[in-house]
């Protein structure tokens, strides 16, 4: 499955990179993130919740962070596995400077199995936008709480 689109954050890009890099910011924006523990540099496991439809379950796995260009651009990668299944996928983050506000572009692409797959493709896609829109929704919140 592939993600892309932009948000509009209401901050400076810095503010911005500086949030989307910030592992205590990441672990409470994640949507079902139980907890994200530095294991060197730019790595970090991670303990996830995911509820799709009647499928649910807690997913342990890694975050990497790569290629970061401070304060434009980083590609992180996921990989997760639990009893229902699996989910592993990379994406790309651009921050464009826009003023007070910064645009974020992300493009990502997800491939889930086991149990997971079983709800559907539509299922997940809408699943997949709620996820982002909460999580930008969030990183908003905090970030603004900042000022």
């Amino acid at each position: 499955m592939k993600l892309k689109g932009t948000y509009a954050m209401p901050a400076p890009r810095d503010e911005v990179w500086a949030a989307l890099l910030d592992p205590a910011v990441l672990a409470r924006t994640l949507p079902g993130c139980k907890s994200l523990q530095e294991t060197g540099p730019d790595e970090y496991a991670m303990q996830m919740s995911l509820v799709i439809s009647s499928v649910k379950g807690l997913f342990e796995g890694k975050v990497r962070i790569m290629d970061q260009q401070p304060p434009e651009s980083y590609r992180i990668e996921v990989e997760g596995r639990g009893k229902i299944g699996f989910v592993n996928g990379g994406g790309a983050f651009l921050l464009k400077d826009a003023g007070d506000v910064t645009d974020i572009d992300y493009e990502g692409e997800v491939k889930v199995g086991g149990m997971i797959a079983s709800v559907g493709q539509r299922l997940m896609d809408m699943t997949s936008k709620m996820m982002i829109k909460r999580f930008f929704t969030a990183l908003e919140d905090e970030i603004t709480e900042r000022e």
